[in-house]
Parts: C-alpha cells; sequence; structure tokens
C-alpha cells in the first residue's frame, strides 16, 4: 500500500483535531477529484511498520480525538489497510472516520471491505459528485454523499446517519 501523505493534526476531515492518512489507489475517477495525483496506484511512500508506530504516536497524542482515512480509494486498497487499522485498534480506541466512494450498501456485502468497515465508527460514503458540490456542507464536498454511524447501522441493519 502507497499514501500520499498524513497529516499529524488536520480539523477539514471530521470533528476535532485528526490525524488523516490519504491511501494512493482510485479507479472512481471522479469529475473534480481534489487529488487527482492520488488516484495514482503508484503515487507516494510505500508504507512500512515505522509509518504504522509514527501513526499511533500521533494518535497517542492527547489533543488529537482520532483518526481519518481518504484518499484515493481506501476500500481499493482494503487488505493492506485492514492490517494496519487492526493494529492502530489494537493500541488506540479513538474514533476512525473512513471515506469512500463506494456506499454502505456496497461495503457491507463484500466481506473483506465489510471487515474494514465494521473496525471503523464512521463512514462518508459516495462518489463525488461535482454537479452537487456544496462548499457549506461539512466534512464532505457533495450533497449525495452520507455521515453514516457504520455501529448503530450495522445492529440496526439500516443506514442510520450521523449528522
Amino acid at each position: 500500500m502507497r499514501y500520499g501523505q498524513i497529516r499529524r493534526y488536520d480539523v477539514s476531515n471530521g470533528p476535532g483535531i485528526r490525524t488523516t492518512i490519504f491511501v494512493t489507489g482510485c479507479t472512481h475517477k471522479c469529475k473534480g477529484c481534489f487529488n487527482l495525483e492520488y488516484q495514482d496506484f503508484e503515487y507516494g511512500e510505500i508504507w512500512t511498520e515505522k509509518t504504522t508506530e509514527t501513526l499511533i504516536d500521533y494518535l497517542n497524542e492527547e489533543l488529537v480525538e482520532g483518526l481519518t482515512i481518504l484518499g484515493g480509494e481506501p476500500f481499493q486498497n482494503t487488505c493492506e489497510l485492514l492490517s494496519v487499522i487492526k493494529e492502530i485498534r489494537g493500541q488506540s480506541d479513538k474514533a476512525i472516520w473512513i471515506y469512500s466512494g463506494y456506499r454502505y450498501e456496497t461495503l457491507v456485502k463484500d466481506d473483506i471491505k465489510n471487515e474494514l468497515l465494521q473496525i471503523c465508527d464512521i463512514l462518508v460514503d459516495g462518489l463525488f459528485i461535482e454537479d452537487l458540490k456544496d462548499l457549506s456542507l461539512k466534512f464532505r464536498g457533495s450533497s449525495n454523499q452520507r455521515i453514516i454511524d457504520i455501529k448503530k447501522s450495522s445492529v440496526d441493519n439500516i443506514v442510520l446517519l450521523d449528522v
């Protein structure tokens, strides 16, 4: 797995101060994508065990509220990302947000994608649609995208939005 950047402190991609990972690789090709270079699976640095250790150190800082994963497309890096997030979960109980162009209903039908989904707390789902771009929305770029509470949605077997 490769990543384009890690932000130690980020206030744009979820509530509070967060640490953010931008994985690379995405085949969605959304018109107006703000991370074009992150669509390339060969872009960025290769993820290492040292990268995971650094990320855990960032998350253990008191002022950091949680982790946000975006890209690229995290769910096109599922196997590698799953092992990293499992390791992080073993050392941090902070909330994990994950962004995806895939809809929740699609992710839960794929065993490996659902496994990654279930160890996260919040999913921001849906492709970025330039015609639905809305700068007034918090934590998403277009009005079709949803902020989903994964745990509540899984228990109730319906999509429950977190606003």
